[in-house]
């Protein structure tokens, strides 16, 4: 079954969260994967357990050059808030975004993009403007279909 839920005004809420930020430019297939195992490591060699799933922050920012350069972060939660963290991790108690378009996606993980596209047009038909970052959280993967929340931040006026 595929589907996209859109709703408005939604907020993510994550607590104890473990992020680390990924250079594009080093990444090869395979690397993602290995930098969850260590964070997930990292979070049980420090007495805590991982708890909820994987999230993804990306945003695109224009450099100097006039270049789009791609930011991605890695989240994961876990029970107990981790001290003395250093890089590459960082440790936030509390992560509260507000004010987002949110969509609840349902089917197979290559169309993932679709719900990407979806919040984009029905920011665009209700005139909302957005930050540019999202948040994906994936809540659900089996072998066919995934479960994934996105977050995209909306600008709110001061």
């Amino acid at each position: 079954m595929r589907s996209i839920r859109v709703e408005e005004n939604k907020t993510l809420r994550l607590q104890n969260v473990l992020s680390c930020k990924m250079n594009l430019s080093k990444i090869n297939t395979g690397t993602f994967d290995n930098e969850i195992n260590k964070m997930n490591v990292f979070i049980s060699t420090h007495g805590a357990k991982q708890i909820g799933p994987l999230i993804q922050y990306s945003n695109v920012e224009m450099n100097q050059n006039g270049e789009a350069d791609i930011n991605l972060q890695f989240m994961l939660q876990s029970d107990n808030f981790i001290n003395n963290v250093q890089s590459p991790y960082r440790m936030d108690s509390m992560l509260r975004v507000k004010n987002c378009l949110f969509a609840r996606y349902t089917g197979k993980e290559n169309t993932l993009k679709f719900a990407y596209d979806k919040l984009g047009v029905y920011a665009f038909e209700n005139e909302i403007e957005l930050e540019g970052g999202s948040y994906t959280v994936f809540v659900n993967r089996d072998d066919e279909v995934i479960s994934a929340d996105i977050f995209m931040p909306t600008k709110t006026e001061e």
